[in-house]
């Protein structure tokens, strides 16, 4: 087992970008979580938003919703949140929303993006402000304990769509509706959309149920990466086994993860395997199928 962590983190250092590098070092070595911060600073705008293809599908210098969600992550997943930055990208996603013509909902993209290389599938679809990415924004900022005013905006809208039974028909959108869910400070009324969330996401598109499913889909382990996540509970045993099995099994002989897309380029190739390759370790290393070396 530990072989197959050290050979993760050497895929990682050798192919991975400075952002995961260091995110790496934080969760697994001792390194200080400011680091993550500062290599944040290299994809932050003076606007105040995140670009210069933090999410690495599109080439875009740009500030974008999707690149401030990606900022986002990783400090959540560091532990460690500067309150200048994220003050200052929420000023920047208020704007955007108030420039959308849904009331605290932001789209992932503008049109911005169709000046730069991007992958097939960043389209106009991604202009369309909704749930994704504005539930996950929301949950994330929950999660970093971080108070602004479009917190309030964007959940009032999260909640008009999930309580009138609006769920996302796609995967990534059902992601973002559990983050905001699994974070709400109002556990009351999340529990209330328990057993309607439990009923739609296995039906929604690009769920990958089965561990054998092949292409690109979301898994139970993006749903509930730990053991402790919120939603563990909406899947089996026997389901979290077989999606552990599979991630042990798609390790590639360079030690890092494969991807199941086709990004717009090499470069973003390398960074998104960088991604997946810690993703995967983390949740190896969360379930106990992994243990990182000393």
């Amino acid at each position: 087992m530990e072989a197959s962590f050290t050979a993760g983190r050497n895929f990682i250092y050798r192919q991975g970008r400075v952002v995961e590098r260091r995110l790496f070092a934080a969760l697994y070595e001792d390194a200080p979580a400011e680091g993550v911060i500062e290599a944040l600073r290299a994809y932050r705008n003076q606007d105040g938003g995140f670009g210069h293809g933090l999410e690495p599908d599109k080439r875009c210098p740009a500030s974008l919703p999707i690149d401030v969600e990606m900022a986002f992550q990783a400090m959540a997943a560091a532990g460690e949140v500067d309150a200048e930055m994220a003050q200052k990208a929420c000023d920047y996603l208020a704007r955007v929303a108030a420039s959308s013509a849904c009331s605290g909902a932001v789209p992932a993209a503008m049109p911005v993006i169709e000046g730069y290389p991007r992958a097939e599938h960043w389209t106009a679809w991604t202009y369309e402000p909704g749930l994704n990415p504005t539930a996950g924004l929301v949950g994330l900022l929950y999660q970093l304990g971080v108070a602004h005013p479009w917190v309030s905006e964007g959940a009032q809208y999260c909640w008009a769509q999930l309580e009138s039974g609006s769920f996302p028909a796609g995967a990534h959108g059902m992601s973002e509706a559990l983050i905001f869910l699994g974070q709400s400070p109002d556990r009351d009324r999340a529990g209330r959309l328990h057993d309607a969330v439990a009923a739609h996401l296995p039906t929604v598109e690009l769920y990958h149920g089965d561990p054998d499913a092949t292409g690109y889909g979301l898994t139970p382990l993006h749903f509930a990466p730990t053991p402790i996540s919120p939603w563990r509970t909406l899947f089996s045993d026997s389901q979290i086994e077989g999606h552990l099995d599979r991630l042990e099994r798609d390790q590639q002989p360079d030690g890092g993860w494969p991807i199941t897309w086709d990004p717009p380029s090499e470069a973003a190739i390398w960074e998104w395997r960088g991604f997946e390759t810690l993703r995967a370790l983390n949740a190896l290393v969360a379930y106990g199928r992994l243990k990182p070396t000393e």
